[in-house]
């Protein structure tokens, strides 16, 4: 596991068109989500240990933001020669699966166009598809000595927050933290 930070990116950015295969069966572009108030993009995979910590986060804010029209969708951009436990078919099974569009970046190119470095990776854009935000989750990470809980004062909800501050009809906070979590597997 290599641990990579994102680089930051220019704030008020215009989404990158993309048009993917999801595991529901459809095929996703920006414009599906264009009714949203904003759009969660998280490229993350199966294998790596940060996006298997990061699932159930982002299963849980979306449980609690899309019915308040924040949408969501994952995208795999992982080299599945390499590391088989990505392929489409992986992540068409349950154990991988998310209850929003789970799309596969077959080459990695929709990826490298965002400046995706690392699963997962988190960019937010508003209702004008703009970047509002692009960062870490939280501050748990794997293997960690003593995993944050909700509860901590010192626990940090960098995304949880970015999405309150958008629904209040706030921009999220200029500071953000990087993203962290495995390199992407591109492919050679």
């Amino acid at each position: 596991m290599t641990k990579t930070l994102s680089e930051k990116i220019k704030q008020g950015s215009s989404i990158i068109n993309f048009s993917l295969p999801a595991t529901d069966g459809q095929t996703y572009t920006p414009a599906s989500f264009s009714d949203n108030k904003a759009l969660v993009i998280v490229f993350t995979c199966n294998h790596c240990p940060y996006a298997q910590l990061a699932k159930p986060k982002l299963q849980y804010l979306h449980q609690r933001y899309h019915n308040q029209g924040i949408g969501f969708v994952a995208i795999n951009p992982n080299d599945d020669e390499a590391y088989p436990e990505d392929n489409f078919d992986k992540m068409k099974e349950e154990s991988f699966d998310y209850p929003f569009p789970y799309l596969r970046d077959e080459s990695g190119k929709v990826a490298q166009s965002y400046g995706a470095v690392c699963t997962p990776d988190t960019f937010i854009y508003d209702q004008d598809q703009k970047l509002v935000y692009r960062g870490q989750i939280d501050d748990e990470r794997p293997n960690s000595d003593s995993p944050l809980s909700d509860k901590d004062d010192n626990y940090s909800r960098d995304l949880k927050n970015a999405l309150e501050a958008i629904l209040a009809g706030h921009q999220p906070a200029p500071e953000q933290k990087p993203s962290v979590g495995c390199s992407i597997k591109w492919k050679s």
